[in-house]
């Protein structure tokens, strides 16, 4: 099939000017080209049926980016750690979707192809992809797609991704005090969204906690230590403060009624990364029971000099550190012993995982002094 004689010249003209990028919209056939003068818009007249049209359109843009006219290089996503921004500026002309895609995932993204691929295509999946790299985060489209994901947000269904998104959106600069507000609003009603904001804000949640007596009682002693190079005492310092009492609540709201296995298991992650430092051996693939066997015998460890050093001080921290032990030990092999066996979720799956939870709650509350 040939390009009808007007459209092989609007395109030629438009390729010699050379575009920044190029979309087509297949429904209503017509190319869209982004340049530094702005855009440009070129009606199709297909000369016979539009898909194999486009299919001729796609190899001459094709032939004029890459070479070939072999179309779009779906070998390319096994290569995409190995694209120079050259290829990527070239991806963006093929006026294919699932180049755009590519460029999101690329590790070569910046901030002015970030803006390209935008226009080439908004998709929150994409959204979110980009802002996994700190150079579109931290420039001029950071906060458009922030936005946009905020916006999109209510469309959201899956707690995967009202999960990913809040996490994402909550990144420094991207957002304005009011919008995040209104974020923690949200999770009243869908506890996710409580997920991202314990992953992305752990030291300042739009709501504060009460300090625990310990931390009123101690905070001169605790910080001392910490000058000293205790991160036992940093760790309990961070989880005694207000704060702190307030990531714990969170956590603990969460985990009264999660919805599905994803937030769980993305819930005790959290915990695990917030207690890192209490386990510099990494993380624990452990039963709920093992966490606590061996918490007890972490604690009771004569030859822990940095659990020493906070027992002397007061020996009735001694169930907070244990506490803060099977805490930094949260992970899926606790939950493993349910979700190995079962894809229950909402009342089924709550009612399955009391065993686990109620023992580890009360870990949580222990910190919380929580009778």
């Amino acid at each position: 099939m040939e390009l009808a004689p007007e459209d092989s010249l609007r395109l030629n003209v438009m390729l010699a000017n050379r575009p920044q990028a190029i979309r087509i919209d297949e429904s209503r056939m017509i190319l869209y080209a982004l340049s530094d003068k702005g855009e440009m818009e070129i009606p199709l007249n297909p000369t016979g049926r539009d898909e194999p049209y486009l299919k001729q359109i796609r190899e001459m843009l094709s032939m004029h980016a890459l070479g070939t006219p072999s179309g779009y290089p779906r070998h390319v996503w096994s290569r995409m750690g190995h694209l120079s921004s050259d290829n990527l500026e070239a991806l963006l002309l093929l006026g294919e979707p699932e180049a755009v895609v590519a460029i999101a995932y690329s590790e070569e993204l910046t901030d002015d192809l970030a803006r390209k691929a935008w226009w080439a295509l908004e998709d929150a999946e994409n959204a979110r992809q980009m802002l996994r790299t700190a150079e579109v985060v931290n420039g001029e489209m950071g906060p458009v797609l922030a936005a946009y994901l905020v916006e999109f947000l209510p469309f959201e269904t899956e707690a995967e991704k009202i999960m990913d998104t809040v996490q994402l959106v909550l990144q420094p600069g991207l957002l304005g005090q009011g919008i995040k507000e209104d974020l923690w609003k949200r999770a009243r009603r869908k506890n996710a969204f409580y997920v991202g904001f314990l992953t992305a804000l752990p030291d300042d949640l739009p709501e504060q906690g009460v300090s625990a007596p310990a931390w009123e009682r101690l905070q001169d002693e605790l910080q001392a230590m910490i000058h000293r190079g205790n991160p036992l005492a940093e760790q309990l310092y961070r989880v005694l403060s207000p704060s702190g009492q307030a990531w714990l609540a969170t956590l603990d709201k969460v985990l009264e009624k999660p919805g599905t296995q994803d937030v769980v298991n993305r819930v005790l992650d959290a915990a695990a990364d917030y207690f890192s430092t209490v386990r510099p051996e990494g993380r624990a693939d452990a039963t709920i029971e093992d966490l606590e066997k061996e918490a007890e015998t972490w604690v009771s460890d004569k030859g822990n000099a940095l659990v020493q050093q906070i027992l002397d001080l007061d020996a009735g921290l001694a169930p907070e550190l244990a506490a803060m032990r099977v805490l930094a030990g949260s992970g899926y092999g606790m939950v493993r012993p349910v979700f190995g066996r079962s894809d229950a979720i909402g009342t089924l799956m709550r009612r399955k995982l009391q065993p686990i939870l109620e023992p580890y709650r009360n870990h949580i509350n222990r910190l919380r002094q929580v009778p």
